[in-house]
């Protein structure tokens, strides 16, 4: 009897646990990473008491949704890396579980918050790992140019997974541009990119420091110069007689 009491208690803790990741996960995404944490609990539908015992600080539950984020990626990452198929169509699935499960993410490249503690770097590093293993096979197969990287990856897929305003079907519009992306991956298109691709050393870099400057706006035009006024006309002479 206690056992099964004990199974029944942590059955539900783990429902409510699920409950308020999913309702962080929404709230974050509209409200930002300072949403209250009431407002969290009052929509995973538990109270407060039972959000602080799963996770006691706002840190906690950021990087509770963060680990999950990550998780999901890095299940798809690995799905890529074992599928029997070429790369390219590899690369194109990873991209469109990516895409499919946007809604689900709170990650640093999708403005969620930066996380440096060992675990998550270590999922990021796996992540990374498991896209370079499916670059590697498509360099063997002569499908993807050498110049490709494992970043260019992660940021093409955090790109397509944020939608844009007024764009119909996104996951229809992010899924074609995901095939025009991965045609260009080819070693003669890759022959003359700007650049070089960003590595995960890189991509860690940037996390860990500062962030970068935001990008310049463009500066205004210098309003154009009032015309100069016209001269009045002169005053035509008197005409004899006048």
């Amino acid at each position: 009897m206690r056992t099964t009491r004990h199974r029944a208690l942590r059955s539900d803790a783990a429902a409510n646990r699920d409950r308020l990741l999913a309702a962080a996960t929404v709230a974050v995404r509209r409200d930002g990473e300072k949403v209250p944490m009431a407002t969290v609990a009052g929509e995973a539908g538990v109270g407060v008491g039972t959000l602080y015992r799963h996770y006691p600080t706002r840190e906690a539950l950021l990087a509770a949704l963060a680990t999950q984020s990550y998780e999901l990626v890095l299940s798809a990452a690995r799905q890529a890396a074992m599928s029997p198929g070429p790369a390219v169509t590899s690369l194109g699935a990873f991209l469109d579980e990516v895409i499919r499960r946007r809604d689900e993410l709170i990650l640093p490249l999708h403005g969620g918050p930066v996380t440096l503690d060992p675990d998550t770097v270590a999922l990021r590093d796996a992540i990374s790992q498991a896209i370079e293993r499916v670059l590697a096979k498509g360099r063997a197969e002569g499908t993807v140019g050498t110049e490709v990287t494992s970043g260019d990856i992660i940021i093409m897929g955090a790109l397509l997974a944020q939608p844009l305003p007024y764009v119909p079907d996104w996951e229809q519009t992010a899924r074609r541009a995901a095939r025009i992306y991965l045609a260009g991956l080819a070693p003669a298109s890759a022959r003359d990119l700007p650049g070089t691709g960003l590595t995960r050393a890189d991509l860690e870099a940037e996390l860990a420091g500062p962030p970068g400057p935001p990008a310049p706006a463009s500066a205004p035009r210098p309003p154009a110069p009032a015309s100069a006024p016209r001269p009045p006309a002169p005053a035509s002479a008197p005409g004899p007689g006048r």
